[in-house]
């Protein structure tokens, strides 16, 4: 008989842990989905909504001449990339749109990006579009706000980043410039356990 209480009590105990583990859940969670786009990156080459059909990714907004935030953000987005490789997070990219395109040339992006990272496998600097197009994006897709003054070299936007999942749909969003890194890894492995479906 006390074997078979026993038995029950570890019956039930593993019941409510696998309860928990799969409870996990993105709070917040936001469900906008990113229109189709193909840009450059920063070597020259097409990257496409559809190339990151089936990755995690992280979307963040930066303009190569920004006199304030964009380089301690872009320091932010070098040490996510140094903890995906630490967790082993695997097939989880990094993009950053330039919101100053007409500035902001592959060999702009790149020259940049070197000074935050030596690795360019995982991280997208994308540019090859129109500035009203990137204003309008941003904000249609992202929720973020982007506006280049005539006469100005700096362009005012946010400072959100976002997690988008495999299917291409914003989940949540997050400071750039006090970025909350372990909730940050929890939401993705969130994301990693859902998979691709």
């Amino acid at each position: 008989m006390k074997g078979i209480k026993f038995f029950f009590v570890l019956l039930l105990i593993s019941s409510l842990l696998l309860t928990g583990c799969s409870s996990k859940k993105i709070e917040n969670e936001k469900n906008w989905p990113i229109e189709s786009f193909e840009h450059i990156n920063q070597d020259g080459e097409k990257l496409s909504l559809s190339d990151l059909k089936g990755k995690i990714w992280i979307a963040n907004f930066i303009f190569t001449n920004c006199t304030t935030v964009c380089s301690p953000i872009t320091a932010n987005m070098a040490r996510i990339q140094q903890l995906l490789a630490e967790n082993d997070l695997q097939n989880v990219e990094i993009i950053s749109f330039s919101i100053d395109p007409e500035v902001d040339t592959p060999e702009q992006l790149k020259s940049f990006a070197a000074n935050f990272t030596e690795d360019l496998s995982n991280w997208h600097f994308l540019t090859g579009y129109v500035q009203p197009y990137i204003e309008q994006f941003a904000k249609d897709n992202f929720h973020l706000f982007v506006l280049k003054p005539e006469d100005d070299d700096q362009v005012m936007h946010g400072t959100d980043f976002f997690l988008v999942d495999q299917q291409g749909v914003v989940v949540k969003y997050y400071s750039a410039l006090d970025i909350p890194y372990e909730e940050l890894l929890q939401d993705i492995e969130v994301l990693v356990s859902r998979g691709s479906k």
